[in-house]
């Protein structure tokens, strides 16, 4: 549990967080297993919170629940739920970050704890939230959830934890487990058609380069060979047959298009390309 004496001293929000590496690293497609891919996530996360957050801060803003770089608000999507639904439930955001979401549904109502991997990225969520908005925050791995049997009502994640883990069925176990019978887990993650396509924002980004088959995966390693950086890819019938493994029933897939009034490039996001390929996938899922 991140408690508020142990968030940023004095006033320097930006100026203490994982000493940096200067080397650059090497990427490469290798394979990565749970306890490396967690690792690397976790020590990724603590180097790169305070850039995050400078850099799409202001995109995600303190309170709203974006459930991708297409800007799809939960606002309008109500992909939780109908407008008032989300009253006295029971929340568990898994890979928050620095709790904007959760920090929407305390807003309408709901009872959301923010769970993270990366303890810096929590730092930013008291940072914002001042430990005064209502959301409990948990520095966790979300394949081993630190929480009781049915402790909660829906769970959701918007690009958490579901890219960076080698066994995802292990994860979506743990959140059906902790799920009450009913309740609904909703989960975006990077379109897997994108994997065939090059990381880029422009043109260079539109033509096939890799097998959408292969799911080797994206590591970024130090000069000694450690994983700094891991990314896993699935196939859209992958992800499938991952959820219902986990226990679950797939409501919906929803695909959101780019919409016109957003002009914003984020990495390989752009649009560009949102308008001729998809780049986020949302799964709908029902604990039975």
């Amino acid at each position: 549990m991140i408690h508020e004496d142990d968030a940023f001293e004095a006033l320097d929000v930006f100026g203490d967080s994982a000493e940096p590496d200067d080397s650059e690293p090497e990427a490469t497609r290798r394979e990565a297993g749970d306890a490396e891919s967690s690792r690397a996530s976790r020590g990724w996360w603590d180097r790169n919170a305070d850039e995050y957050q400078q850099d799409h801060g202001s995109f995600l803003g303190d309170d709203r629940f974006v459930w991708g770089p297409e800007g799809l608000d939960e606002a309008d999507a109500r992909l939780l739920g109908p407008a008032g639904s989300l009253k006295g439930l029971s929340v568990l955001e898994i890979g928050a970050g620095a709790a904007q979401c959760a920090r929407w549904l305390a807003a309408q109502g709901a009872r959301p704890v923010a769970l993270d991997l990366s303890h810096r990225q929590l730092q930013h969520a008291l940072r914002i939230g001042g430990g005064e908005d209502g959301v409990g925050l948990v520095q966790a791995d979300a394949g081993v959830l630190p929480f009781a049997d049915g402790s909660f009502d829906l769970a959701c994640s918007a690009y958490g934890a579901v890219p960076f883990v080698a066994d995802p069925v292990k994860v979506f176990r743990e959140v059906h487990r902790v799920l009450r019978p009913g309740g609904r887990w909703v989960f975006s993650v990077t379109h897997p058609i994108r994997w065939a396509f090059p990381d880029e924002p422009g043109p260079e980004g539109l033509s096939v380069s890799a097998s959408y088959f292969d799911r080797v995966p994206y590591v970024e390693q130090d000069e000694r060979g450690r994983a700094v950086y891991v990314e896993h890819h699935r196939t859209l019938g992958d992800r499938v047959r991952d959820v219902v493994a986990g226990g679950f029933r797939l409501v919906d897939l929803v695909e959101p298009e780019w919409p016109a009034w957003n002009s914003a490039e984020w990495g390989g996001w752009s649009p560009l390309r949102g308008n001729l390929i998809p780049g986020t996938a949302i799964f709908l899922c029902e604990r039975p």
